[in-house]
């Protein structure tokens, strides 16, 4: 039972981090992650 707890939890945690990045892209982001993101002062080099 622990197991399929476990199992649940993992696939809780990549699915919400694969729904962040979609709607992240979706929303025209180019920096996933990045505090500037969406911004003309974004700096990590990936315009």
């Amino acid at each position: 039972m622990i197991d399929i707890i476990i199992i649940l939890a993992v696939l809780l945690i990549v699915g919400g981090a694969g729904f962040y990045v979609w709607r992240a892209k979706k929303s025209g982001q180019k920096c996933i992650g990045c505090p500037h993101a969406g911004k003309a002062g974004c700096s990590c080099g990936r315009k």
